[in-house]
């Protein structure tokens, strides 16, 4: 890819001990508040999803969040609302990017179709073991 950077995947364990590959480091702001995160890059997944402490380590408050967004799969019996936070993936600009705040805390930040594959073109090598990224022009 043109002006793409390369990323290996890199193996976390979560609380409850299960192996979640974690490959995408990036900063999330909002408003004067930011977060170094590690997210999962999930191509089924229809939206970004944000655990409800990293939301909170940005300062939002739930109450006031107005707009509920449905989840669906394991997370479909999660309330969710919408927040739009700033999100820099180096090398790359900052972008805003619509997530679906959850209640939940024992999850990943989750990198989905709405909007994070609509921003960004991504390839895998299985062989690598590692991703590029690469902002869509």
């Amino acid at each position: 890819m043109l002006d793409g950077q390369r990323y290996s995947f890199t193996e976390r364990t979560d609380s409850a001990g299960r192996s979640l590959v974690m490959p995408l480091p990036s900063i999330l702001t909002l408003e004067n508040r930011s977060v170094e995160i590690m997210a999962l890059l999930d191509t089924g997944a229809s939206v970004n999803v944000l655990p409800y402490e990293i939301g909170l380590q940005l300062g939002a408050v739930w109450e006031n969040q107005t707009v509920s967004v449905p989840l669906s799969g394991n997370l479909a019996r999660s309330e969710a609302r919408g927040l739009v936070v700033s999100a820099a993936i180096a090398p790359f600009s900052p972008i805003l990017f619509a997530f679906a705040w959850t209640k939940l805390e024992d999850i990943p930040v989750i990198f989905g179709h709405m909007n994070f594959f609509a921003e960004f073109n991504v390839c895998f090598y299985r062989h690598e073991l590692a991703f590029e990224v690469c902002p869509r022009r």
